[in-house]
């Protein structure tokens, strides 16, 4: 395909989108069906123009006059994209190209950002988030909000039970590895053009293997606070697809006990192959309809580790979609949701034992309000220093541990960001159960 009809494609997923509410991965894959045609680079090219028309949908409309899905794919290209009118003009010329440039959109798209626009516009997000990000972030709301509105970099965590990071290191050459700056076992891929296709780690040998997985650099940092150690039993409550739980088997060394436990079996599914690649030994899976095994770990568990349901603010780079179907609805929904997986898994914890609480969420009201509650709640419950446990577990390098140092708020919970840490958003905080 050529750019014209590439552009045109855009519109039509971004109309679906916007119009439909349908999710990017599915208005895309219907109209990859529908054009049997477009290769495997066109689609990515289509699928990025799209994404990023969506994270920065507000600055683009603004600059655009514009929030129609013709306008923000045209914004997208010169504000996003970096395209000079020259390249979008040869491009709108071409056959199957949308209709040609109005005079108002050339204009607009040779104009100079305006550095006058309210916080929610240039920091791309929505109008109503606007007391809860200044509350998260203060004056710079609007430069987090920037930084969210980015493709997102690949981050790698090396599976210890099978191999050292050097060896590791060697087979990922050729997707641009580089190690991480903030873990000790782990790599990092820097995010292509917007409008390359992604490498396919799945033809790499060393993820074949089981030598890494994809884990955000943030949920690895997570994982390292609960210092999960040699021999312990843990419990991961809300496992979903597992990153997490086999994150803590390595760090357990193969030592010890995981218990994996979603209340959606489907999704805890999904561990079972990445379980086999990975050659963990010491996870049990605990299914929602045989609840039994589940109660029998009460008050028996050294960590429980809560990575509680969130509005996922975290993961608007991944998912900038979902940044705009958010509602105060939705949040209110989700902080019950959060009260009640806090109380119902810190009774799995053994006395002396301690609980992790982490969401992939920004806001406060999902993280230290949630927190603040559940200590006011129930008595014999104290906060530790996440960045301690984080340290001790000795997965961090120096610079990691400055980071989330940086990160630290005065009760010892811990708040990454884009901006912050170069990861996924990500709060995790650690209670210690008394008597």
């Amino acid at each position: 395909m050529r750019d014209g009809g590439r552009i045109a494609a855009a519109i039509d997923v971004l109309s679906d989108v916007l119009g439909r509410h349908q999710p990017v991965k599915v208005a895309a894959r219907d109209w990859g069906k529908r054009a049997r045609y477009a290769g495997s680079k066109d689609r990515a090219w289509v699928s990025g123009l799209v994404l990023d028309a969506l994270r920065k949908r507000n600055s683009i409309a603004h600059a655009m006059g514009d929030d129609t899905p013709r306008g923000l794919v045209l914004g997208a290209l010169s504000f996003a994209w970096n395209w000079d009118i020259r390249r979008i003009d040869e491009a709108m010329d071409e056959q199957h190209a949308p209709s040609a440039l109005t005079l108002q959109e050339r204009e607009r798209l040779v104009m100079a950002p305006d550095v006058t626009a309210e916080a929610h516009v240039s920091g791309d997000y929505p109008e109503w988030l606007t007391p809860h990000m200044q509350r998260a972030f203060g004056e710079l709301a609007a430069v987090e909000g920037q930084a969210m509105a980015v493709r997102a970099d690949v981050d790698l965590r090396v599976n210890t039970l099978k191999v050292d990071a050097e060896k590791a290191g060697g087979p990922l050459r050729s997707a641009r590895a580089e190690p991480s700056r903030l873990l000790k076992h782990a790599y990092h891929i820097p995010a292509r053009d917007p409008s390359q296709r992604e490498a396919s780690l799945d033809n790499i040998p060393a993820y074949s293997k089981g030598w890494v997985e994809v884990q955000d650099a943030g949920s690895q940092i997570a994982a390292a606070a609960a210092n999960a150690k040699p021999g312990e039993q843990v419990l991961d409550y809300c496992s979903g697809g597992g990153g997490k739980t086999l994150a803590l088997a390595a760090a357990m060394g193969g030592k010890g006990q995981v218990f994996a436990y979603d209340i959606d079996g489907r999704r805890l599914s999904a561990i079972i192959p990445r379980l086999k690649r990975s050659g963990a030994h010491n996870v049990q899976l605990l299914h929602p309809r045989e609840p039994e095994a589940l109660e029998a770990l009460a008050g028996q568990m050294d960590c429980v580790f809560v990575d509680a349901p969130c509005t996922g603010t975290g993961t608007w780079r991944r998912r900038p979609d979902t940044k705009w179907r958010v509602k105060p609805r939705s949040l209110a929904t989700r902080i019950e949701q959060q009260d009640e997986v806090l109380s119902k898994a810190a009774a799995y914890v053994k006395p002396g034992g301690r609980l992790l609480y982490a969401t992939c969420s920004f806001l406060v009201e999902e993280d230290e309000d949630r927190v603040d509650a559940f200590l006011a709640a129930n008595e014999g419950w104290t906060q530790e220093d996440a960045v301690q446990h984080a340290s001790e577990s000795d997965l961090l390098t120096d610079e990691g541990i400055a980071v989330i140092k940086a990160g630290q708020g005065p009760s010892g919970s811990v708040r990454l960001t884009p901006r912050s840490a170069g990861t996924d958003g990500f709060f995790f905080a650690v209670l210690r159960k008394h008597g």
